[in-house]
Parts: C-alpha cells; sequence; structure tokens
C-alpha cells in the first residue's frame, strides 16, 4: 500500500474498523496510499465495504463488534508496524495534513503521537467556526508508548509520553442528514449511560432539569455554533438532548426492580396417594 519513494519516515499502519462504510471508505481510502498497510476490522457489512477494501488491498477481518475501543484494539493489534493511524471511515486526511503528517514523522524525536484538528461536517456543510471546526484529537501514536481505551463508545487513545499537536485539518463527515443522526442516537445515549452506571456516577435531578437549556447555551453561544448558520442552532439542539437522553437513562438504571407478580404462575400437577391435585406455583423471580 506504500508509495514508491524514497521517503524515510517510519512505517505507519492505519487501522479501520466499518460497518456498511463504503460510501465513507471511497473517499477514505485513496488518501492512505503512503501508509505501509492498511486493516479494516469489518463487523459482517452487507453493503459493498468488503469489495472496496479489498480494491485498495487492505488487509480485511471479519469480527463481531462488541464495542469501539474493544473493536480498534483488535485491530492495533493486527497491526505490524509501531506507528498506528487510527481512523473512523467517516474521517478522511487533508492534502495538507497528510504532508505535515510525514513531515513530522522523519524525525519524530520525543513525540509518542500526534494530534489532529477535527473538522466537523454535519448534514453536507462544514462547519467553518467554533469548536467543531478544530477539536484536537489524538489519532497518530505509537502503540509501544500508548493504548485505546475499551470504552464502547467516545473512547480514546491514552499516551504515555508528549502528544504533538498539528495544525492542518481532518475532515470529519460526521452525520449526513438527520436520520443517521438518530440512527445512532439512541445506541449512543445508552453506551454512555451504561458506562456512567458501571463507575458509580450519577447526576442530580436539578441538573437533569436544566440539562437541555444548559448545553444548548453550551454548544451555540460558548462552542460558537450560531456562527455555523442554520446546522449550527440544529446541532446545538441535538446535543442538548443528546445529554439529556442519557442523564434520563442513567436515571433508568438507578431504578429499583419491579417486584415479582404474586398472580403469575404455573399450573402444576401434584401426585398423591390416592389423589391427583392440580394447583397454581408462583413464577420464579427472573
Amino acid at each position: 500500500m506504500k508509495e514508491n519513494s524514497k521517503s524515510t519516515i517510519p512505517p505507519v499502519t492505519a487501522v479501520i474498523i466499518t460497518y456498511n462504510e463504503s460510501a465513507n471508505l471511497r473517499r477514505t481510502l485513496p488518501q492512505l496510499y503512503w501508509c505501509e498497510e492498511i486493516v479494516i476490522v469489518d463487523s459482517f457489512s452487507n453493503d459493498d465495504t468488503n469489495t472496496i477494501a479489498r480494491k485498495f488491498n487492505c488487509r480485511l477481518l471479519q469480527r463481531e463488534f462488541n464495542g469501539f475501543g474493544d473493536q480498534k484494539s483488535f485491530a492495533v493489534l493486527q497491526s505490524k508496524t509501531d506507528w498506528i493511524l487510527c481512523l473512523d471511515a467517516d474521517e478522511y486526511l487533508s492534502r495538507e495534513l497528510i504532508e505535515e503528517i510525514r513531515n513530522e514523522l522523519l524525525n519524530p524525536g520525543e513525540y509518542r503521537a500526534f494530534s489532529f484538528p477535527s473538522n466537523l461536517v454535519f448534514r453536507k456543510q462544514r462547519f467553518r467556526f467554533g469548536r467543531e471546526s478544530n477539536r484536537q484529537v489524538v489519532k497518530l501514536f505509537n502503540r509501544r508508548h500508548g493504548r485505546i481505551s475499551n470504552d464502547r463508545v467516545h473512547e480514546k487513545i491514552q499516551v504515555h509520553g508528549k502528544i504533538k499537536k498539528l495544525g492542518s485539518p481532518l475532515i470529519h463527515y460526521s452525520y449526513r442528514d438527520i436520520t443517521q443522526y438518530l440512527q445512532k442516537f439512541d445506541r449512543y445515549t445508552e453506551w454512555c449511560a451504561e458506562k456512567y452506571y458501571l463507575a458509580g456516577k450519577r447526576k442530580s435531578k436539578s441538573f437533569i432539569t436544566f440539562a437541555i437549556p444548559y448545553y444548548f447555551i453550551k454548544y451555540y453561544l460558548v462552542d460558537r455554533n450560531f456562527l455555523n448558520g442554520l446546522n449550527g442552532i440544529y446541532w446545538s439542539a441535538l446535543m442538548a438532548f443528546y445529554h439529556f437522553l442519557k442523564y434520563i437513562k442513567l436515571e433508568d438504571m438507578y431504578l429499583p426492580a419491579e417486584p415479582p407478580s404474586v398472580t403469575t404462575g404455573i399450573l402444576k400437577l401434584i401426585t398423591a396417594p390416592g389423589k391427583n391435585t392440580l394447583i397454581t406455583i408462583p413464577a420464579k423471580i427472573q
């Protein structure tokens, strides 16, 4: 997969996890021409994901999905190189970012990882302003000095050592429309609530009550999404509701279990000398 050149950068493996990502892969994979190899761990897609992966000579593995952190960690373990570029299928390396990465890898020195400014594309609009236009994310790391957290969602690359921030954008083609957003919405809020529950975290009822206005002000004003027009309003409103629903689901997990119904039971034939009797036995508590 590596470009034919006399470049002396250390070899890099790009790892991507997929499920029905054919549309994104057509855009993402051509930008990885300079990588030593591309490892794709797929969760049994039923679109053209596998065909496209083979077209670009990717090493394709099939594995059941048990969470983003777990799946990406597995992908990293399949890599042959120390330097790992861990991308989502909807993330696109700009030409400027590729040049910057390769220049930095000529002499990484004491740096164990590099972060990129992620530039959100939402409903086909590239956000030009605010936090969503340049949020730094670690994507390139030396696996001898880092690992991926085991979180089911919103996993992070954890690095032991220095991280250098690069300036060229990583284009994140997030949600093409509201339908795609809602398809992931329920699953992501469920997993986030579960993560908090297992960690013993909880939000007060007063905080939950004001979560929607609080987060809308944060995303719209503090994060300056008001500069991104109508889609900035949509994004802020959706993210505010995302946090609100996540905390309600967390509260649901703390609700006491319902008591068993005494009227639910099964009929059992009791055999005794001289007579047979049918009685109702309460159902076993699950």
